[in-house]
């Protein structure tokens, strides 16, 4: 019997809420996706959008909710956390990323090295 395959990443269980009442009124299909662009004074930033899941996407599908992982991200993101900090007037996703080498000063982009699935998957 084939062993499961590893979720690229985790989505925690506030991070899996706040996508739940994105995606309350969006089509069946529809997930929130995450993707990494290059632009930004480190390198990288992270974009998300309501989409429905393209060839070769990673989907994440937990209860009342989806995240899809594009495919060009996959290496990038492998092993991070989905969270959500909540201040006093605002409220964002987070991406605790192992793969994060940097960050900006201002908080808008980060340097990020494509995971090696070798040892990711060696370690499991």
């Amino acid at each position: 019997m084939p062993l499961p395959k590893p979720s690229v990443m985790i989505v925690s269980p506030a991070a899996a809420e706040r996508v739940r009442g994105l995606l309350a009124n969006a089509a069946a299909e529809t997930g929130l996706r995450v993707s990494v662009e290059k632009g930004g004074c480190a390198g990288m930033s992270y974009k998300m959008a309501l989409a429905e899941p393209q060839k070769g996407d990673e989907v994440i599908d937990f209860e009342g909710g989806r995240v899809i992982v594009d495919a060009g991200a996959v290496l990038y993101l492998l092993g991070t956390t989905m969270d959500v900090k909540i201040d006093k007037f605002s409220s964002a996703f987070v991406f605790e990323n192992p793969n994060q080498t940097s960050a900006c000063g201002c908080g808008e982009s980060v340097e990020l090295k494509p995971a090696d699935p070798a040892q990711l998957f060696a370690a499991s």
